[in-house]
Formats: C-alpha cells, sequence, structure tokens
C-alpha cells in the first residue's frame, strides 16, 4: 500500500481517492482547500493550547478563537449522513479548569446542520497524581452528525453481556435469556480502554497520543469499508492505523514533519497486520495477587 505525503494542498485535494493521504503543514489550509463534503468521518483531538511542544499558546481564549473559525470549515466538509467525532480534555490555569468539551459544544451548536448523538466519557486509570485536588481520569467526543440520515453500526461495536445468564422476568418472555447473543451496547461511558502511558504497546514520542482503539471503535460504528476517514490533527497516527486496519481511506495532517514519518511507519505497519497497536477487544489486565506489582508493602497503611 502506498502513502504519499503532500506539503500543498492543491495535491491532496487532487487525489482524495487514494487509499492514505498525509499532508505536512497546517491543517487550517488544507480544510480551506477541500471541496464540500467530501470526508465521511472525521475524528480528532485538537490542541488544547496548554504549552505542550506542539503548540504555540497557553491560552483558553486561543483555544476558542482557533474553534470558533475552524469548526464551520469542518462542517462544510462533512458528507451529509456524516459524523465529526470531537475528543478534548481540560484545560489548566493555575488550578482553575475548564473543560474544554464547553467550549466546543457552544460553538457547534450554531451550526445547525450538525446534532450531537452522543457525550462520550473516555474513563483511564493511569495519568498525572494531583494533591490538592481528584486526579484527572477522564476527557470527553463530541459525537455530531450531519444530519438524521447517518449510519450506526451497533453489532460492529458490542462488549460481553455482563450478565449473560439473565432472564426475562415478567411479560411474554419470561424465563427466557434476555442479553443480547451478539453482546451489549458499550454505552457512552468507555472504560476498556487504557490510555498511552509508560510502555504501552503504541508509545511514542509524542507527549499526548490517544489509543489506537479509541478511533477504532468510533470507525466500526459510524463508517462502512472504503469510507474516507479525516484527522485534521494526526499526530502520529493512531486514527489512520485505525482506518486502514478495518478496510477505511484515510486522510490526515500534521505540522511536525518528525510525527508526521511516525505516522506514516505506523500506518504503514498497520496496514500489513502487525501487531502495533493494543486490540480494542483484549480486557484490561487486573494484576492478579500472586503478581509482584499486586502485593503491597510492609509501609503501605491503605
Amino acid at each position: 500500500m502506498a502513502i504519499r505525503i503532500y506539503r500543498t494542498p492543491g495535491g491532496l485535494r487532487r487525489n482524495l481517492d487514494g487509499y492514505v493521504s498525509l499532508y505536512h503543514g497546517d491543517s487550517r489550509e488544507l480544510v480551506r482547500s477541500l471541496p464540500d463534503e467530501c470526508m465521511d468521518v472525521i475524528i480528532t483531538s485538537p490542541p488544547y493550547c496548554i504549552g505542550k511542544d506542539y503548540e504555540t499558546s497557553k491560552s483558553v481564549s486561543d483555544f476558542l478563537e482557533f474553534h470558533s473559525k475552524f469548526l464551520p470549515e469542518i462542517a462544510r466538509v462533512t458528507k451529509s449522513g456524516g459524523s465529526v467525532c470531537w475528543q478534548v480534555g481540560f484545560h489548566p490555569n493555575h488550578g482553575n479548569l475548564t473543560p474544554l468539551d464547553y467550549l466546543v459544544f457552544s460553538i457547534f451548536s450554531k451550526i445547525k446542520e450538525l446534532k450531537l448523538r452522543n457525550r462520550i466519557i473516555w474513563s483511564y486509570e493511569h495519568g498525572l497524581h494531583r494533591q490538592r485536588s481528584f486526579s484527572g481520569r477522564y476527557e470527553v467526543i463530541l459525537w455530531y452528525t450531519k444530519g438524521d440520515n447517518y449510519s450506526f453500526d451497533l453489532d460492529a461495536v458490542r462488549v460481553p453481556q455482563k450478565y449473560p445468564g439473565k432472564r426475562s422476568y415478567k411479560g411474554p418472555n419470561k424465563g427466557q435469556f434476555s442479553g443480547n447473543p451478539l453482546g451489549k451496547n458499550p454505552g457512552d461511558v468507555w472504560s476498556d480502554i487504557p490510555n498511552v502511558k509508560g510502555r504501552h504497546v503504541e508509545k511514542t514520542k509524542h507527549p499526548c497520543q490517544f489509543p489506537v482503539s479509541l478511533p477504532i471503535r468510533l470507525i466500526r460504528a459510524l463508517t462502512k469499508p472504503g469510507d474516507l476517514v479525516f484527522d485534521p490533527f494526526m499526530g502520529v497516527g493512531s486514527t489512520g492505523m485505525a482506518a486502514v486496519a478495518d478496510k477505511r481511506r484515510f486522510v490526515g495532517a500534521e505540522l511536525n514533519k518528525g510525527y508526521v514519518e511516525i505516522a506514516r511507519e505506523r500506518i504503514m505497519a498497520a496496514a500489513r497486520g502487525e501487531d502495533v497497536f493494543r486490540p480494542l477487544e483484549r480486557p484490561i489486565l487486573r494484576p492478579s495477587a500472586n503478581m509482584a506489582v499486586a502485593r503491597k508493602p510492609a509501609h503501605f497503611k491503605i
């Protein structure tokens, strides 16, 4: 599979039918150049403006100003019936947190053709430890559709039933098994996808990459094989890996040249079927009592 890297918006625009196209440049320039309604789904996590090495701002007002101009363009390039999935967290300012999904919602709510279908909570167990507040352990995905005629394949993302032996206790099906044998709806709180920290198989030098399983669940539910997935803030290509692993086409944009090269290598590996990301279906490891990390040292009080 060939992956083409473009440095001008025009070249990529002329090759939207390609399988994987990466743009090394400003996503704003690329999106402005794209035709109306060309993307089946947009899945991304934008910069939070908190001073990371790939950001130029630490200001909430800059985050808001950027999104006020950018999100209408995102809506324009999304197909009718397509989806936009915007994953954000919090902006810390001397201990005063701003939930960024509130700001994104305030802008998207002005775009009449977009409708909020879910506010998904992505919950994880590991991160920075705080001393003067509860440690942050979740971020948010806002899922919008462009109109009401959208795709949603629940069977593609069902998870195992918690109580597979449960039976109906009343009605015409009394005494019969009540759960769907294909599994249950994963719901809007996702605690089965660990974040990328430490020795995670997907860890790269990117400080804030999200796990491949996050876009995989969205891609399986919201698209069909051959559909076009777009990530305007691609980073090291997690969304691209998810797309090609499930036979979707992909367009990604990224300013950092090093990240573009990492993304290309990771997407190629995923296309070859290599074991380079944590499968969505793999349950989270719960340490057993005989594992060293689960044994309580003598000085622990709790």
